[in-house]
């Protein structure tokens, strides 16, 4: 393992470096399906995939499951492929796509996972690995299909977040509890936990390729009765986001018009063509 990978990783509470546990996913051999598979969607992520990854390894080793990394490219014009490439460590696997957003990177890492119980988290650790075993109970307890973590729920902890996404958030969610009747108070916090079969259902059917895809599994989970619960999360709004508010707001009031049609036309009912278009061997 290269300096600059260990020089990226994160520390442990105690505040040491976690390289026993990095290097022990590095060392240890592939022995059979994983349980869990965790896709980190990724677009010119270069500067923070490294630590992104080595967050995961620490937490998720601890939890002495077998394990899957999907880092899933959404056509990147920088090095981020290049840098998951090289790192060459067993269960983690470099889906490459051209662009086409993030709803359809997560659709693609999603379908392609192997694992028992599959988190998409964004690349960004706005919501710390940490609170991952949070979700897991409600499914293994609790007996959820999908678990959302949530900015909105009573108990979370959320920082930095500004006021123009806290007023758009508010609004934006109230308007798909009464126009979609979704008992979630946060339908997009990039932090979600699903069974394999409601992953496989939910994003082979999925459409939207866009920010707007969370609503539209939501509204597809809901429609088809599956069991949701929502967890509160610890949650900071990351430095580096080229997201525009205001864009995002007004292209998801037209997705919520696209998912009610496509309903209504029964565009839902078949799955589409969703395979990942190249899947590259890190090792």
């Amino acid at each position: 393992m290269n300096s600059s990978t260990d020089d990226a990783l994160p520390t442990t509470e105690a505040g040491t470096p976690g390289l026993d546990l990095y290097r022990r996913w590095a060392e240890q051999p592939i022995d059979g399906p994983p349980e869990i598979s965790i896709v980190i969607p990724a677009y010119n992520e270069e500067w923070r995939i490294l630590p992104t990854i080595g967050a995961i390894a620490v937490e998720i080793s601890k939890l002495d499951r077998p394990w899957e990394l999907i880092v899933s490219d959404d056509g990147s014009s920088d090095d981020t492929r290049k840098l998951v490439r090289e790192l060459g460590l067993p269960n983690l696997r470099l889906i490459e796509s051209e662009n086409t957003g993030k709803g359809g990177a997560v659709r693609r890492g999603m379908l392609a996972a192997k694992g028992d119980y599959v988190l998409f988290a964004d690349a960004d650790q706005s919501t710390p690995i940490e609170q991952f075993s949070q979700l897991l109970a409600e499914i293994t307890e609790g007996g959820a299909d999908v678990v959302v973590g949530s900015r909105a729920a009573d108990g979370a902890d959320v920082a930095n977040k500004s006021l123009l996404r806290k007023v758009m958030s508010a609004g934006l969610n109230g308007i798909v509890r009464v126009g979609f009747r979704i008992p979630i108070s946060d339908t997009q916090c990039g932090f979600k936990l699903f069974t394999r079969d409601a992953a496989d259902e939910l994003f082979g059917v999925q459409r939207i390729d866009g920010f707007s895809f969370d609503l539209e599994i939501l509204f597809l989970a809901r429609k088809r009765g599956m069991k949701i619960s929502e967890v509160p999360v610890a949650w900071y709004d990351a430095p580096g986001s080229t997201v525009d508010p205001g864009k995002v707001a007004i292209q998801f009031l037209k997705d919520l018009v696209r998912i009610r049609t496509w309903s209504i036309q029964g565009k839902y009912s078949t799955p589409r063509s969703a395979a990942p278009e190249a899947e590259k061997d890190p090792a």
